[in-house]
């Protein structure tokens, strides 16, 4: 097993920014985008954000509402994007959705949009219960031609990190429901909109943290998961496991950030990157000293070295 440690690339230049990030994508060259789920702890907006790697700089997009994920399309103004219990196609630069966006219905109160995945043209994603609580949300899939997502599955707490699999002619999703501490492939069926029934791939449930986003190596065979630990500890983790048979092969470090949420890889100057996005979320004001990188986006090579 191989441990590296990661560096910070970028630090918020405010409390809101470094709440909860979460979501990097690729944005073009030397850039990437993220979202900032919610502005603290009572705020109900959140935005998209665009990081210039080179620079250093970050372009703030305010959202109406707390966004689960925003993926960039070609378009370098429209991300397809999930906001509060809406999906769509938003664009950054009219601050207006393209088309009326799909709704989220029939779940009880207090859930929202979460994490998500591409999948076609459109997305799976997931929702969550903001208490942390219940097992009232869901996972769903949205394509454009739709008007609201079709529900694939309830009994979600906290839907976090996707990957699509294609495996002899199959698809599957990988899944995790962050409180279980468990990853879970499904068979999926893209064309009836159905899942089958899972099985566990990866048990984390002895790690004292939560797996929360996900990202497949380029190789197919493993995972990087963004772990999220609550505790006050001195640093946070992101962990490769092999899905082939659950071995931990790699580990990167996050000194002074314990809340590590999603993973990102990809290729700058030809050479592939690891981002992490870590958090502030929840952490008291006593311990917010003891963590002086808690909601920086860190950045270190893959593979692990």
């Amino acid at each position: 097993m191989t441990e590296q440690i990661a560096k910070v690339a970028f630090r918020p230049g405010n409390d809101a920014l470094a709440y909860l990030p979460e979501g990097p994508c690729p944005y073009g060259e030397d850039k990437l985008s993220w979202v900032a789920i919610q502005h603290g702890g009572e705020s109900r907006e959140g935005s998209i954000n665009i990081l210039d790697l080179t620079s250093g700089r970050n372009e703030q997009h305010v959202l109406p509402g707390r966004p689960g994920f925003a993926f960039p399309t070609k378009d370098g103004d429209v991300f397809l994007v999930g906001v509060e219990r809406k999906v769509g196609f938003y664009n950054i630069g009219s601050s207006q959705w393209v088309d009326a966006p799909g709704e989220v219905r029939g779940e009880e109160d207090g859930t929202i949009i979460n994490d998500g995945v591409i999948y076609r043209d459109g997305v799976i994603f997931g929702t969550k219960d903001v208490e942390f609580t219940d097992p009232k949300a869901a996972l769903y899939l949205w394509l454009p031609e739709m008007t609201d997502p079709v529900k694939l599955r309830g009994g979600q707490t906290c839907s976090n990190g996707k990957i699509v699999l294609a495996r002899e002619g199959k698809e599957f999703l990988v899944d995790i429901d962050t409180p279980t501490k468990l990853v879970v492939e499904y068979p999926l069926d893209g064309d009836a909109k159905r899942l089958g029934e899972p099985r566990t791939v990866l048990d984390l449930r002895e790690v004292a943290s939560y797996p929360d986003g996900m990202v497949i190596t380029p190789d197919g065979r493993s995972a990087i998961i963004a772990m999220y630990n609550p505790e006050n500890v001195e640093e946070g983790e992101a962990r490769q496991h092999s899905l082939m048979d659950g071995r931990l092969e790699a580990a990167w470090k996050t000194p002074g950030s314990p809340r590590v949420t999603c993973p990102l890889l990809m290729e700058v100057d030809g050479e592939m990157e690891l981002f992490l996005t870590t958090a502030v979320e929840h952490m008291p004001e006593e311990e917010k000293a003891q963590h002086p990188n808690a909601g920086c986006l860190f950045r270190a090579g893959f593979p692990a070295r």
